[in-house]
């Protein structure tokens, strides 16, 4: 029997390369997953099963493209851990290991959080007006994050030790916590973390930075948990184009990554936060006329 795929090919990769982008701009690659196949008259929902058995691919290259770019951090973070752990404290000079930790504390709120309230949030949000209409308010989130930064002095030359140094033990829980809005639809994950690290202090730069180092873990380990649905029976009729979407969002994802990184070391949240406002509101609009 022929097995016919529920994603197209052509349309599997424009959604991975779209959610390689959009879940590392702050504009919300769960916003945008539901509102561009409503957008366009494809058949595809967000709750469909076959639909999150594609996005876990998606999600999952995102991550390893991350592991990949900091790579060389996770290595000394890791270590600075197992520092830690082997002198039952962490020694003030070891910004390795206080990083590792805040990165830590950071996670714990948001994965309780996402186990617990996923699959609730995604199926009361999941509507493509939703999401549109969460998607402005995230463009909001931002020129508040914007209006509200601090500019506290930088610490240090080396960014991992910045933010090692400027961090405290709250915030990284506060900022973590915050990222368990990402669950609704509209509302980027890299944007409530960036802006919690502006709040706090950090730079565009180291802002963005501790976003995305806090980003991995939480994502790859989303995606590994659901990596079984792929492999089973759920799977069937969609690895193909998951396989096809997954390299796609690879490239654009790390193609993203050396973009932002080089983009916030001069610029702000502010042209992210029209574009979801103008996006957000146009959306609205159409989604209510059509």
């Amino acid at each position: 029997m022929i097995l016919l795929n529920l994603i197209s090919y052509p349309r599997a990769i424009i959604l991975g390369a779209l959610q390689g982008v959009t879940e590392l701009f702050p504009v919300s690659s769960l916003g945008h997953a539901v509102i561009w196949p409503r957008l366009f008259g494809w058949n595809i929902h967000q709750n469909d099963k076959y639909y999150i058995t594609f996005l876990i691919a998606t999600h999952l290259a995102t991550a390893l493209v991350l592991l990949g770019f900091f790579w060389h951090d996770w290595v000394r973070i890791v270590k600075g851990i197992g520092r830690s752990l082997r002198d039952r404290g962490i020694d003030p000079a070891d910004t390795d290991a206080k990083l590792g930790w805040l990165l830590v504390v950071g996670t714990i709120p948001a994965g309780l959080l996402g186990l617990l309230l996923q699959d609730k949030l995604r199926s009361v949000f999941a509507s493509a007006q939703s999401a549109a209409l969460f998607l402005t308010v995230n463009g909001l989130i931002l020129f508040a994050a914007e209006a509200l930064r601090r500019r506290a002095p930088q610490t240090d030359d080396d960014d991992d030790t910045r933010i090692a140094r400027q961090v405290t033990w709250a915030q990284a829980v506060g900022v973590g916590t915050a990222q368990a809005a990402a669950l609704i639809p509209g509302i980027s994950r890299s944007g409530v973390t960036m802006g919690g690290g502006l709040y706090f202090g950090l730079s565009h730069k180291d802002a963005a930075r501790f976003a995305f180092l806090l980003a991995t873990p939480i994502i790859g380990a989303a995606a590994i948990l659901k990596l079984p649905e792929l492999l089973g029976s759920e799977g069937n009729g969609v690895r193909g184009p998951a396989l096809a979407g997954a390299v796609a969002a690879a490239v654009t994802a790390w193609l993203s990554v050396r973009f932002l990184m080089r983009f916030f070391e001069t610029q702000t949240l502010i042209p992210f936060a029209v574009y979801c406002v103008c996006a957000g509101i146009a959306t609205s609009v159409y989604f209510a006329v059509s």
